[in-house]
C-alpha cells in the first residue's frame, strides 16, 4: 500500500515536496533538494 510523503525543509520549514512511498517502511526520507524560498539547496525531511 502507498502512502503519501511530504518533504519539509530542514531550515525556513517550507514543505516543498510531495511524493508517495511504500507504507511499511521503516526510516523517514532525508533527501538534499532545492528550497525556492531559501533559494539554496537545503536537507528535507519527510513528514506524513
Amino acid at each position: 500500500m502507498r502512502v503519501k510523503a511530504i518533504l519539509v525543509c530542514s531550515e525556513c520549514n517550507a514543505r516543498n515536496y510531495h511524493l508517495s512511498q511504500n507504507k511499511y517502511k521503516e526510516k523517514r526520507l532525508e533527501l538534499r533538494k532545492y528550497c525556492p524560498h531559501c533559494k539554496k539547496v537545503t536537507i528535507h525531511k519527510e513528514t506524513r
